[in-house]
């Protein structure tokens, strides 16, 4: 139990260093890990009774070649690709967020250096090395929180776009 005290005492002395920009570059790599692990979540477990039922209910109809049939079938194509595709902008605006955030840290972390210089001179080491602090911690996190989200959101993207396609493939117009 030990550990787990020891664990968020580190990560409260981490939040602290990199000043108020940190705490919004964390919850925004939350927000972003929130929504890929509900993709996850929909992928491994709804996702294919969507797909069966909706197989199923097109294999269902007495007539695939009218018109009508068509468009049905383009309905059915794009309410699944709307699902499959659920949260993947919000997920690479999350990416994106990120970086800049981290940008906006270093920024003001900065800007505190300079208040230091302005005020003690060049002279004072010290003091200014928690503006440096401040300055290089929320870029170090926005571009880790953003290097992490990259993958995820590609692999999540691809599986999106090759299930739609499959489900395409698989809803036939012959009948």
């Amino acid at each position: 139990m030990l550990w787990l005290a020891d664990s968020f005492e580190a990560i409260r002395d981490f939040m602290s260093l990199g000043g108020p920009v940190l705490k919004v570059i964390a919850v925004t790599i939350f927000l972003m890990w929130v929504v890929i692990v509900e993709r996850i979540m929909f992928f491994r477990t709804s996702m294919g009774a969507m797909s069966r039922e909706i197989y199923d209910n097109w294999e269902s109809r007495p007539e695939r070649k009218s018109w009508n049939a068509k468009q049905i079938r383009e309905l059915m194509i794009s309410r699944f690709s709307e699902a499959t595709n659920r949260g993947i902008n919000l997920i690479q605006t999350l990416v994106a967020l990120c970086p800049l955030l981290g940008l906006l840290g270093t920024v003001t972390g900065m800007i505190s250096v300079f208040q230091v210089m302005a005020v003690s001179g060049s002279g004072n080491v010290r003091a200014m090395a928690a503006g440096v602090s401040q300055a290089t911690v929320p870029t170090m996190a926005g571009m880790v929180g953003a290097l992490s989200g990259v993958l995820l959101v590609t692999i999540l993207s691809r599986r999106a776009a090759r299930e739609v396609e499959f489900l395409e493939d698989s809803l036939t117009m012959d009948h």
